[in-house]
């Protein structure tokens, strides 16, 4: 087999996030088909455990550790030096050193990034031919970010788009392949890059449907008289944190109005102090992080997804409706996903519409479940299709 290196900005276990679900799936494939070299970072403690997993699965392994804290700090170098935020709070000299090495002494001549932060370790002396997963266009997410701040902060958020929009394009300039998330990503991008355009394209997100599947037996972790709205997603991540702060505070209260036995679940890790004050309503339960988020999925009335900033393929969108439920989401949570009238989902960003849809779910008797959601996840959102592309794209 041939040797691959595969620099990706975050430890690709435990999948319990939507990137590490993606570089999961992306390396547990890809192993299949090369020797694979893996550089990572390690920003979670307590994902040092987990090291012993992928070094079972690649050629290679080389870990470096993260310090957020200490990395927002280092970023701040941008400021100084004309750079996105981002470049400098990945930079890293002992990432360097071990990619040059494994470049020299393997002989790699393919380089596959995830996330566009992780380009910064290859420069045109390598000469290796160079495939980069942006996965979502960043500097579109900033812009977003943008729109609901105002102040210093909002400054900082502009200029993080314009300068990460500067990066990206410079790094697809250089790249042999620019993939994304979706094909609708990629439409996007090339509108931003049009220079590019030729080589940009996408390899869509999956869902393990086996793992993700309605015929598995879970306990409930509900009340017997609980009617449960779930929403899951990392907790400590602020377009999760406007999603759910958005869904409490001007749509659950609506929705009890009418259902005043509907309960709101937050099932995620690392919930923010904002997060956590949104229980002192006693019908929002925050969970933090769980075992296996399968469960409250499983046994929720409604999965609802009232993402109001969002980019690429939603994976907590596609889970649950492998699993067969009724989605309740924005059209921002839906975007990258070709959904149609005939399958279990209600879309709309005006809260008091959302509430009436919730409303009506709710009044409906019997179960919500919708069994051709699981079908379309089948039919279009498989790992093994998109991934068997990715790798028709490497060779």
């Amino acid at each position: 087999m041939k040797d691959l290196l595969f620099l990706i900005h975050r430890i690709p276990y435990p999948p319990n996030k939507g990137d590490k679900i993606r570089s999961y799936n992306m390396l547990k494939y890809l192993v299949l088909h090369f020797k694979v070299h893996l550089g990572t970072f390690v920003d979670d403690e307590n994902d040092w455990q987990y090291t012993s997993v992928v070094d079972q699965m690649c050629a290679e392994t080389f870990y470096q550790g993260l310090q957020p804290l200490q990395a927002k700090i280092k970023s701040a170098q941008g400021l100084l030096t004309g750079e996105p935020l981002t470049i400098p709070y990945y930079k890293n000299q002992a990432m360097q050193a071990w990619v040059d090495k494994t470049i020299e002494t393997k002989q790699i001549k393919k380089v596959l990034i995830f996330s566009s932060a992780m380009a910064q370790f290859i420069q045109e002396k390598h000469h290796v031919d160079m495939i980069v997963d942006f996965v979502d266009v960043d500097s579109d997410k900033w812009r977003q970010y943008a729109e609901k701040k105002s102040g210093v902060m909002g400054w900082v958020y502009r200029r993080e788009a314009k300068y990460l929009l500067g990066y990206e394009k410079k790094i697809a300039a250089q790249a042999t392949l620019s993939c994304f998330v979706s094909e609708q990503e990629a439409t996007l991008f090339k509108t931003l890059a049009p220079e590019s355009q030729a080589k940009i394209t996408h390899v869509n997100n999956g869902v393990d449907t086996d793992m993700f599947s309605p015929e598995q037996a879970f306990d409930s972790p509900f009340a017997v008289d609980e009617t449960a709205l779930v929403f899951t997603g990392a907790m400590d991540y602020w377009a999760n944190v406007d999603a759910v702060k958005w869904f409490a505070e001007a749509v659950l209260p609506i929705v009890n109005q009418t259902h005043p036995e509907a309960k709101f679940y937050i099932v995620g890790s690392k919930p923010t102090k904002e997060v956590e004050a949104l229980a002192e309503n006693k019908n929002i339960i925050v969970t933090g992080a769980v075992k296996d988020v399968r469960p409250f999925v499983a046994h929720a009335k409604l999965a609802v997804a009232p993402l109001r900033i969002a980019r690429g393929i939603q994976n907590k969108v596609l889970e649950a409706m492998a699993l067969g439920k009724h989605i309740v989401a924005t059209p921002a949570a839906m975007e990258g996903i070709p959904y149609t009238d005939s399958l279990g989902v209600s879309v709309a960003d005006d809260p008091v519409v959302v509430a009436d849809q919730v409303n009506r779910l709710l009044s409906t008797t019997g179960s919500l479940d919708n069994l051709q959601n699981r079908q379309f996840v089948q039919n279009h959102f498989g790992w093994q299709q998109s991934l068997a592309h990715l790798v028709d794209l490497l060779q």
